[in-house]
């Protein structure tokens, strides 16, 4: 059997203001924005590459609790200068080292060993983290 994830619901407080952040800082691609009426609206994006999208829905009340996505990038630097220079709020680069987390690339260099994080505007959080190849 194979399974593959397709989509993430995010609940946001204002879709507007979510499509904006998502599309024009964070680059993901707008797949489907469409109305039915003034309470039905379908957002889908896709990261750049990715074979996953994210679906927004307005939720003001579970808005910012989704925690813990993970986006794999081939060149963090690169991709957190990236994000930053498009006005994105991401954290410094930092990596594991005896089960503390410590500022900096992985000095090692290992796939999966440096990360960085940012969070959209409702706070829902999202976590970088390099896989040569990715």
């Amino acid at each position: 059997m194979d399974m593959k994830l397709e989509l993430i619901v995010l609940p946001v407080s204002d879709v507007d203001r979510a499509k904006a952040f998502y599309e024009d800082k964070a680059g993901f691609g707008v797949d489907i924005d469409f109305r039915a009426g003034e309470d039905f609206r379908v957002v889908q994006l896709t990261p750049p590459g990715s074979a996953c999208s994210v679906s927004l829905m307005r939720n003001p009340d579970a808005a910012g609790t989704v925690q813990g996505l993970h986006l794999v990038v081939g060149d963090i630097a690169a991709a957190r200068g990236e994000l930053a220079g498009r006005g994105v709020g991401i954290g410094e680069l930092f990596h594991f080292q005896d089960g503390a987390q410590v500022p900096g690339p992985d000095p090692e260099g290992r796939d999966h060993g440096t990360f960085c994080t940012f969070s959209d505007p409702d706070g829902n959080g999202w976590l970088l983290q390099q896989v040569k190849g990715a």
